[in-house]
């Protein structure tokens, strides 16, 4: 187990929670905390969390004093506090608050409700000391009364109440309560020369302060040691331990592990395995419902998008992915579909699951060859394939299925389909190809083929998938730009890409003549602008022909259009080469409306995926990778690909700049499986750039980061913006099958040799050759840049 020495200047997180893997986490009333080595108040060494907005704060700290001498501030200690140790539910800190006092603390939450701090005091001269230690805190409830001293049981606590619930302090020794200026909880220590003390405190916060002290006891009471030597064995076996030559890259990646497992809860009876939330930080983990329905997004159920990156993340501990494809084919109905997000408090996200499911399955089988497992999905992810090929989803049975809604992409906010802000088009993302989706499907056949052959399913089994995929691989080659040398939305009656124009504008109801014709059919837009809240939906005519009698006339009925800011949007179902009236009803009198065609020359990273789907032929994947992914002015930016090349409108940057890490992971597959092993290898590093930076400013990871800043967006500790710690290893050409197997390809192109450990295996993979050295003591050197697979 590996001794760190992080102190305030490098990059650090400092999130501690409920570890399930040792416990069971209470998912609807989870206790989060943070520790604070800096700016607070006071300045302290303190645990702070909130409850889950149950408390607009909690904190604990540290207060020493000799003498006259008090200290609570570690930017005053003689030496700083350092990070030595670090888990998902437990840390170790290093700190000197006065000449030669050493001060070991660990920090540790053993279940949801608590958590509980171990001091050990060590006098490094030879004088005789006398020192007093407080546990302070401070509680600024919502309703409810702040912390003040009292008993319990003729103990001496430190007690509270906020929003239903009472934390309480316990702390051994028989503290008496402390003088102020903040309540506390002091011992009185004499430290002779040489001498060690240990001490410990727990908070618990239940319905009942005598609940709390029960608990809070309990806690401070159990055997530190043996609780530690658990965690690490536990880390030790699910954990990559990497060595690089760069300290805060062996941190971040590190870190990225640990916070990627405290993500996890335990399964129950509406998900029969563990499953993660987005994010987890202080002001998460508390439903007010009692039942966790009312919870938001983040929390609300696994997404298939994020389910692979954090899969990627966690190659130390396979099983987590055959977990979270069990909890999403749990959910199959008898037509096949699975649903796209379901939740431990079983939440459905009532959409068909991103097609990503295969491609998970072939990847665990690769580490773990558990052929069981194949034989026992395989037949739940053919069924799930072809699901996808129904009239509910390809709508014009074309044999080339569209999305449903765009929640479904992983890229809420593509500005083409988006109806939230103001530049954003809102077109229906049903009616038209998207590339991404067809590459996913496409990668889904591959992948159920390969899972067919390895089970030994006969060639006519599959012949059907591969005859279906060749159909998809048609469709995404006539996506193709060549004069961009990218991918794009094409609508999905004409196979056409549109640019957009209004044909047509008013205000108030009426009738419109545009008298519009074009060569080619085309699919419009209808926008409505009011600044009525309550405004009523319109009903809107399209005519070929300016008298009703002649032509079809299509009308969009209210229930049609989906409100969107300033106003409401719908797109027409039916195409047209002309348009001779349109009719609006509903409208109020400033109301206005714009008729215009649809434009899907909007591009994004999604339209970049049937690389990593193996689809584009060399040249073309040349092509693309060059003018557009490594292109400066395109995708290539210090801190990782962002999700649009440019930015619609300037009030977009916060959008167009956001680097979706799961995407740029999909992205740099794309890049390894074309061969591009140096340029999957320069965007890890700028994807790691934005990481180590926000970690060494804020101590957090982001759902988002600024492609050009690197500032992080969105919520804090979120999956989607943890360290790519499986595109490292990929682009570092190892692959870590099992303690007794490990894949080779490729040479190491990064500055420095890097160490990998895992259950025993050390891979040391230099410049020029790679060491490969098993837990029996058997060394194999591997010199050949051919794949190659290497085993005990």
């Amino acid at each position: 187990m590996r001794d760190w020495s992080l102190t305030s200047g490098d990059p650090l997180h400092l999130t501690l929670a409920a570890d399930a893997r040792l416990c069971k986490p209470d998912y609807v009333n989870d206790h989060i905390w943070e520790v604070e080595l800096g700016p607070s108040d006071p300045t302290a060494v303190s645990l702070h969390t909130t409850f889950g907005l149950r408390a607009r704060s909690m904190r604990i700290f540290l207060r020493f004093t000799e003498g006259s001498n008090v200290i609570t501030d570690p930017n005053t200690f003689v030496t700083k506090p350092s990070l030595r140790r670090f888990h998902p539910n437990f840390l170790t800190l290093d700190f000197v608050p006065f000449d030669n006092l050493q001060v070991s603390t660990d920090f540790w939450v053993p279940e949801s409700h608590a958590i509980a701090g171990r001091i050990i005091l060590t006098n490094k001269t030879n004088a005789v000391r006398q020192l007093k230690l407080e546990v302070c805190a401070l509680l600024t409830p919502l309703d409810g009364q702040s912390i003040i001293p009292t008993q319990q049981q003729l103990v001496n606590i430190l007690a509270g109440q906020t929003s239903g619930i009472a934390p309480v302090i316990f702390m051994t020794g028989g503290p008496k309560h402390g003088p102020g200026p903040y309540p506390s909880l002091l011992l009185d220590l004499e430290l002779g020369p040489g001498a060690t003390r240990t001490l410990a405190f727990a908070e618990a916060a239940l319905d009942t302060i005598p609940e709390a002290f029960e608990l809070a006891r309990k806690t401070a009471a159990r055997t530190w040691e043996a609780e530690r030597t658990r965690i690490e064995m536990l880390q030790a076996s699910e954990e990559l331990e990497i060595q690089t030559g760069d300290p805060d890259w062996d941190a971040a990646l590190s870190f990225s592990q640990q916070a990627a497992h405290a993500l996890f809860f335990n399964g129950n009876e509406h998900l029969p395995h563990p499953s993660f939330v987005h994010a987890r930080h202080i002001d998460n983990g508390f439903s007010r419902k009692g039942d966790g329905t009312d919870y938001a997004p983040s929390w609300n159920g696994q997404a298939p998008i994020e389910s692979y990156y954090i899969s990627s993340i966690l190659q130390g501990a396979p099983q987590i992915t055959k977990h979270l494809i069990l909890n999403f084919l749990a959910t199959q109905n008898e037509d096949g579909e699975v649903d796209g997000k379901p939740g431990l408090a079983a939440q459905r996200g009532r959409l068909q699951a991103a097609p990503l499911l295969a491609s998970l399955t072939w990847k665990y089988y690769q580490a773990t060859h558990d052929e069981d497992f194949l034989s026992e999905v395989f037949p739940k992810l053919t069924k799930f394939f072809w699901s996808w090929f129904s009239s509910t989803h390809d709508r014009n049975r074309d044999g080339v299925p569209e999305w449903d809604h765009l929640l479904q992409t992983g890229f809420d906010d593509n500005p083409v389909f988006d109806v939230w802000h103001p530049w954003s088009q809102g077109l229906d993302i049903s009616l038209v190809h998207s590339p991404s989706l067809e590459a996913m499907l496409y990668r889904e056949a591959q992948s159920i083929a390969k899972i067919a052959k390895k089970l030994g399913k006969p060639e006519d089994e599959t012949g059907l998938i591969q005859s279906q995929a060749e159909k998809i691989r048609e469709s995404i080659n006539a996506s193709w730009n060549a004069n961009k040398s990218f991918y794009s939305y094409r609508d999905r009656e004409t196979g056409l890409v549109s640019t957009g124009k209004i044909i047509a504008r008013k205000k108030g109801d009426g009738n419109m003549r545009p008298k519009f014709e074009s060569e080619t059919p085309v699919r419009l837009l209808i926008e409505i602008q009011t600044k009525n809240p309550a405004a009523k939906r319109p009903e809107v005519e399209i005519s070929e022909y300016f008298t009703k009698s002649k032509g079809e006339v299509e009308t969009i009925l209210g229930h049609q259009f989906q409100w969107r800011t300033g106003g409401l949007v719908a797109t027409s179902q039916k195409i047209y080469t002309r348009i001779g009236r349109i009719a609006v009803h509903g409208l109020d009198e400033k109301d206005k409306i714009n008729v215009s065609i649809i434009d899907t020359t909007g591009e994004d990273i999604t339209l970049a995926l049937p690389m990593w789907a193996q689809i584009p032929e060399q040249q073309k994947a040349h092509a693309l990778i060059g003018r557009n992914i490594m292109t400066a002015d395109r995708f290539d930016r210090p801190f990782g690909l962002p999700s649009l090349p440019e930015s619609p409108d300037p009030e977009a940057d916060l959008v167009s700049m956001s680097v979706h890490f799961p995407w740029n992971q999909l992205i740099g597959e794309g890049l390894l499986a074309h061969g591009f092993r140096a340029e999957a290898t320069r965007l890890t590093v700028h994807m790691m750039n934005a990481v180590i930076q926000n970690l060494k400013q804020n101590r957090s990871f982001y759902q988002r980061y600024h492609a050009e800043t690197g500032a992080g967006i969105g919520e804090r500790n979120a999956v989607q913006g943890l360290a790519p710690v499986g595109l490292f290893m990929q682009s570092l050409g190892v692959n870590i099958l099992s303690s007794t197997r490990v894949k080779l390809e490729g040479k190491n192109l990064y500055p420095w040799p890097v160490t990998i450990k895992y259950k025993g295996l050390t891979v040391v993979r230099s410049m020029e050759q790679t060491t490969i050295t098993f837990i029996n003591g058997e060394s194999v050197l591997v010199k050949e840049e051919e794949p190659c697979i290497v085993e005990m």
